[in-house]
C-alpha cells in the first residue's frame, strides 16, 4: 500500500504525509458500506487523530454522520480510501468507479 500512497503523491505533487495506523479516521456508514462516489478531505492532524474524514452520498453537519474507526480497520471497511491517506492535510479526494480527483485546498487548514 505504501507504494500505492507515494504513487498518487507524486502523481499530484503533494508531500507523502502517511497516517499512523493507531490513529482514528472519521467516516460515514455509507462510506462503510462500499457506496460511491467517495470523498475525503485531511484537516491537520491531532494527537490520534489522522485529520482525515471520509463519507458517501449527501454530506450531513449531523453530530453522528461520521464515526471514528482506527485507521487499520479500513484495510477490511473501506479499502477504496486507502491509497490516498497519505495526501498530507490541506487535500481533498473524489473517487468512483474509472474516475479520480485529487486536489488541494488549503482552507482545509484553517479549523
Amino acid at each position: 500500500m505504501i507504494e500505492a500512497q507515494q504513487g498518487i503523491c507524486k502523481r499530484y505533487g503533494a508531500d507523502f504525509t502517511p497516517p499512523e495506523d493507531s490513529c482514528v479516521v472519521g467516516i460515514s456508514d455509507s462510506a462503510l458500506c462500499g457506496e460511491m462516489p467517495l470523498h475525503g478531505l485531511r484537516h491537520p492532524f491531532e494527537k490520534g487523530s489522522t485529520g482525515w474524514f471520509i463519507w458517501s452520498g449527501d454530506y450531513s453537519n449531523a453530530d453522528d454522520f461520521f464515526k471514528p474507526v482506527h485507521l487499520y480497520h479500513l484495510q477490511e471497511d473501506c479499502p477504496a480510501a486507502l491509497p490516498y491517506l497519505a495526501l498530507p492535510p490541506g487535500w481533498r479526494f473524489l473517487i468512483a468507479p474509472e474516475y479520480e480527483d485529487v486536489w488541494s485546498d488549503s482552507s482545509l487548514l484553517n479549523i
